[in-house]
C-alpha cells in the first residue's frame, strides 16, 4: 500500500525515477559573440552536447551568446567567479593588468598561426604559471585564437609606414603596444564593439582573426585584409573556458568526472582547432567578397618583428618592476611553443 501511495503521489507531481535521473543539473554558460562564430560553432556547442551525452542526460548545458545572461564581455571572469553564471568564455586581457603573466603568450610573434598548436602551448604555459591566477574559478580549457591580421578601410598595409596615423582597434595590451610602436593610434575595445566603431568612423580598422570577419561583416565594413609573412602570428589572444568553482565542487563525483574528461589539453586543442576551421572559412568568404587580400613582404615583416621585439623587451622590464620574472615568463612561453611545434606538449 505504501508503494502504491508513493507511486500515486509521484504521478500527481509529474515525477518519475526516470525523469529524476535524466537531469540532475543545468549549467548556464555564456559567451559574447555570434553562435555562428567559430569557437561557439565548433567548440562550445559541441562541447556542451558531448558533456550532456557522456552524463547520460544528467547534465544539461545551456549556451547563451551575446552575453544574454547579463554583463559585458570584460566582466565575464567576475560573473563566473561570483556565480552570476555557471560558466563561460573569458578573454583575460579584457581586464588590462589583472592577469599580467598571461600577456606573455600574447606578445608579438610569440605563437604560430596555427591556433591548435598555439593552444597546446597555452595549456602548457597555463599549467606552469597561471593556475594560481585562476584559482577562484574551475578552469576547463586555455587556448589561443588563430592568426591575427589587419583589417582596414582602404588599401592593404605594404610597409611599416602605412600604419602611421591609422586608428586601429586592438583587443589586448600587447596588441595595442605593438600598434603604437608601428605608428598607429591604438584603441582598445572588445570584439562586440568593433563593427559599430568601424561604421561610425571611430576606427579605420583593427587587428582581428579571419574567423571573426564574416560575423562582424568586415567584407562590408573594410576593404583590405593584411597578414605578415612567415608562420608566426603578428599577435594573438589568450582565452579560458571556465566554470564557477562552487558549482563544479557541488557536482557528484561521477559528473565531475564527465567535466574532467572534457577538460585540459584535449579541450584546449579542440578550442584551438575550432578557430583554425573558422579561419579557413572566414578567409574564403573575404576572398569571395572581392576585398583585397595581402601579405606583407618578408623584409617588411622583419621590420615589424624588430618593433615587436622592442615591445617584448619593454614588457619584460615592466614585469620585473611588478615583482615578476619577465624574462622567465617570455622564455617559458617560447619553450612551450617550441615543444608544441616539436610535438612535445603532452600533459593534461
Amino acid at each position: 500500500m505504501t508503494f502504491v501511495k508513493s507511486a500515486l503521489l509521484a504521478a500527481l507531481l509529474g515525477i518519475t525515477a526516470t525523469s529524476t535521473l535524466a537531469q540532475e543539473v543545468t549549467l548556464r554558460f555564456q559567451h559574447f559573440v555570434s553562435p555562428e562564430s567559430a569557437n561557439p560553432k565548433y567548440f562550445i556547442e559541441p562541447w556542451a552536447r558531448k558533456v550532456e551525452a557522456e552524463s547520460n542526460g544528467r547534465i544539461k548545458v545551456e549556451i547563451y551568446p551575446f552575453m544574454q545572461l547579463g554583463g559585458k564581455a570584460p566582466s565575464q571572469y567576475d560573473l563566473i567567479r561570483d556565480g552570476a553564471i555557471d560558466g563561460g568564455w573569458v578573454i583575460p586581457s579584457y581586464q588590462p593588468g589583472r592577469f599580467p603573466e598571461a600577456e606573455a603568450l600574447e606578445l608579438p610573434f610569440m605563437v604560430t598561426k596555427s591556433a591548435e598548436e598555439a593552444s597546446r602551448a597555452a595549456w602548457e604555459f597555463t599549467q606552469k604559471h597561471l593556475m594560481d591566477d585562476f584559482a577562484d574559478v574551475h578552469l576547463i580549457a586555455a587556448h589561443m585564437h588563430g592568426r591575427g591580421l589587419v583589417h582596414k578601410k582602404g588599401g592593404a598595409i605594404g610597409v611599416v609606414e602605412d600604419f602611421a596615423g591609422l586608428k586601429l582597434r586592438g583587443p589586448s595590451r600587447p596588441a595595442t603596444l605593438l600598434l603604437d610602436k608601428l605608428g598607429a593610434t591604438p584603441i582598445g575595445m572588445p570584439v562586440p564593439a568593433f563593427p559599430e566603431a568601424l561604421s561610425k568612423g571611430v576606427v579605420d580598422g583593427g587587428v582581428i582573426t579571419w574567423e571573426q570577419a564574416p560575423s562582424l561583416k568586415l567584407d562590408e565594413l573594410t576593404d583590405s585584409h593584411t597578414d605578415v609573412a612567415g608562420d608566426m602570428s603578428l599577435y594573438n589572444l589568450y582565452f579560458i573556458w571556465a566554470m564557477n568553482k562552487d558549482v563544479y565542487d557541488s557536482l557528484p563525483d561521477d559528473l565531475k568526472a564527465v567535466i574532467d574528461a572534457n577538460s585540459g589539453l584535449m579541450a584546449s586543442e579542440w578550442a584551438g582547432k575550432a578557430h583554425d576551421t573558422g579561419d579557413a572559412e572566414g578567409k574564403a568568404l573575404m576572398v569571395a567578397s572581392g576585398n583585397q587580400i595581402a601579405e606583407i613582404s618578408p623584409e617588411e615583416t622583419l621590420r615589424i618583428k624588430a618593433l615587436g621585439d622592442e615591445v617584448t623587451a619593454e614588457w619584460i622590464t615592466e614585469m620585473n618592476g611588478r615583482g615578476l620574472n619577465g624574462q622567465q615568463l617570455v622564455d617559458d612561453a617560447h619553450a612551450a611553443v617550441a615543444a608544441t611545434r616539436a610535438g612535445g606538449a603532452a600533459s593534461n
